[in-house]
C-alpha cells in the first residue's frame, strides 16, 4: 500500500512535494525578487477562511438555514461598525496584547490604549497569524465572516453583541471628541 500511495506522490522521477515546493519558491521569486513575502503563508490563511466559509454554507444548508434575499441595511451598518471595533480590539488593544504575544513582539505605545507591535517568526504559520494578528484591515474580513455566520445561527445574539461593540465604537468618538474639544477651550 505504502509503495502505491508514495507512486501517486511522484511526479515522473520527483516527488511531488518537492516539485510543489520547487513550483512555490519559483513564484515566490517571480513575484518578490529578494523581498521575503510569506506566500505559503498566505495560502493557508485563504485556504483556512475558505474552509470556514464553505462550513459555514454547508451547515446552513443542512440544517436548512434559508439565507434572505438581501441582507437588511441595518444589519450592514450594525455589523460594518461592530467589525471595525472588534477587528481593531483584536489587533491593537494593549490589553488583548496577550492574544498576540505568540506572533508578534511589543514595540510601543500608540496612543489612546493601543500599541505597536511587529510580527514574529520567518515566513511560516506563525509569521502569518502574526500579520494577521496585527492588521485590523486584514482581520476584518475574518470577523465580518464571524459576525456573517452569526446572523445565519445565531442572529439575536450575534446583534446583542454587534450592538454592543457598535456602543463602544460610538463611545470612543465621543471620548476623542471629549479631548479634542478640552484641547481646543485650553488654547482659548
Amino acid at each position: 500500500m505504502l509503495p502505491a500511495v508514495l507512486k501517486v506522490l511522484t511526479i515522473g522521477e520527483r516527488p511531488a512535494v518537492s516539485s510543489f515546493r520547487e513550483t512555490t519558491d519559483q513564484i515566490q521569486t517571480d513575484y518578490a525578487g529578494d523581498e521575503d513575502r510569506p506566500l505559503r503563508g498566505y495560502t493557508a490563511a485563504m485556504a483556512t477562511y475558505a474552509t470556514f466559509a464553505a462550513g459555514v454554507a454547508a451547515a446552513a444548508r443542512w440544517r436548512r438555514r434559508d439565507l434572505p434575499e438581501h441582507p437588511a441595511a441595518s444589519d450592514v451598518a450594525l455589523i460594518a461598525v461592530a467589525t471595525h471595533k472588534l477587528s481593531r480590539v483584536l489587533t491593537k488593544d494593549a490589553v488583548t496584547s496577550p492574544l498576540r504575544a505568540p506572533f508578534t513582539r511589543y514595540v510601543e505605545p500608540s496612543g489612546d490604549g493601543e500599541v505597536s507591535e511587529e510580527v514574529r517568526g520567518g515566513h511560516g504559520v506563525r509569521h502569518t497569524a502574526g500579520e494577521l494578528l496585527t492588521c485590523p484591515f486584514c482581520l476584518a474580513m475574518w470577523t465580518a465572516g464571524g459576525f456573517t455566520a452569526g446572523l445565519v445561527f445565531v442572529p439575536r445574539f450575534t446583534r446583542y453583541a454587534a450592538a454592543t461593540l457598535t456602543a463602544v465604537a460610538a463611545s470612543d468618538f465621543l471620548q476623542l471628541a471629549y479631548d479634542a474639544a478640552k484641547k481646543g477651550s485650553a488654547k482659548v
